[in-house]
């Protein structure tokens, strides 16, 4: 049975994780960057995970191509998925198999055949963010998957029984956050299908099993990680710390799209952009440089703080894509 093992034996362990989903752009790469001086700054170690579980939208060459920008951007790690396949979550899937099993058998797990058009329908008030809130349709109506779908003809998701319970956790970088998911979230879904499990649930295993002692991620996911908790909870597994950091986004406050220009790394390369410029630009943004400053991740490592990141999130806008060649 596939396991990322490591053979890393610093006190502080990071990560990168990207998904092959589409290319790495510079809201990523700032991210990573943060990751990785965070880590370096405690000489810690970082390792590299590739998380290709949204299988439709998994691109051919994506994922050597995020390898390579990040090399290019100057950042490098000590052990993942470039080398050693048992960090591609795809190969991982009898891991996570076990884990919900366990899940099943403690009942801790139902399956749920409503579509999202059904919670779209089931919604009575707004909830934060893009979230809809499960209103547990299916908590306690089928014994079984088979049950499930000869009732609806459709093949059941799974949903974790979310205890009406506080979570709580002290973000590095966001201070104390305490939070009750049952009330926004409902019971959420650990797995698409028996032998298919979501985000949710793989990252949980993965940085448990992986060892990792704390996720640099954006604040987008700062709501989620109470949910995380709780499977942490379940599972018996001790949680690693959080630090989420502020998010790149357009002019128009949203988080980076097409509408915003191509900040593709890829294109930033093939358009002649030093490497050096781009961290440059990132570091500024972060508040750990000034902006025009050419940069590598090493020359940063020396100004490296938490103290020092801005709260505020970066944005690309028309001073940021003269710079970057952004069209």
């Amino acid at each position: 049975m596939p396991n990322a093992c490591s053979k890393i034996n610093s006190a502080y362990v990071g990560r990168f994780a990207p998904a092959p989903t589409g290319a790495l752009h510079l809201g990523n790469a700032r991210t990573f960057l943060l990751a990785w001086l965070r880590a370096r700054s405690v000489s810690g170690s970082i390792l590299l995970r590739l998380e290709d579980l949204d299988h439709p939208k998994v691109k051919r060459d994506a994922a050597a191509q995020a390898y390579d920008d990040l090399r290019w951007l100057g950042l490098d790690w000590d052990a993942g998925a470039d080398s050693d396949s048992s960090y591609i979550q795809s190969n991982r899937l009898e891991i996570y198999r076990r884990y919900f099993n366990e899940f099943r058998e403690r009942g801790l797990i139902y399956p749920c055949t409503c579509t999202r058009q059904d919670i779209q329908n089931a919604q009575s008030a707004p909830h934060p963010g893009e979230e809809m809130k499960y209103p547990n349709t299916c908590r306690g109506k089928y014994q079984s998957a088979e049950e499930a779908e000869a009732a609806t003809g459709r093949a059941p998701a799974w949903r974790f029984l979310l205890p009406d319970e506080d979570f709580s956790f002290t973000d590095v970088f966001c201070g104390v956050q305490s939070n009750k998911p049952a009330e926004w979230s409902g019971d959420f879904v650990v797995a698409k299908g028996e032998n298919l499990p979501s985000y949710q649930l793989a990252v949980v295993v993965d940085d448990a099993l992986m060892g990792v002692t704390e996720v640099v991620r954006g604040d987008d996911l700062l709501l989620s990680t109470h949910r995380q908790l709780a499977l942490y909870a379940a599972l018996g597994f001790s949680p690693p710390d959080f630090l989420h950091v502020p998010l790149v986004v357009g002019s128009d406050g949203k988080r980076l799209a097409k509408r915003h220009g191509d900040t593709r790394i890829s294109t930033l390369r093939e358009r002649g952009v030093e490497a050096a410029t781009v961290v440059g630009w990132l570091a500024a943004t972060c508040g750990l440089a000034e902006f025009y400053e050419k940069l590598t991740p090493l020359n940063l490592l020396p100004r490296f703080a938490l103290s020092k990141i801005l709260l505020a999130r970066a944005v690309v806008d028309d001073p940021a894509k003269k710079l970057l060649g952004i069209a």
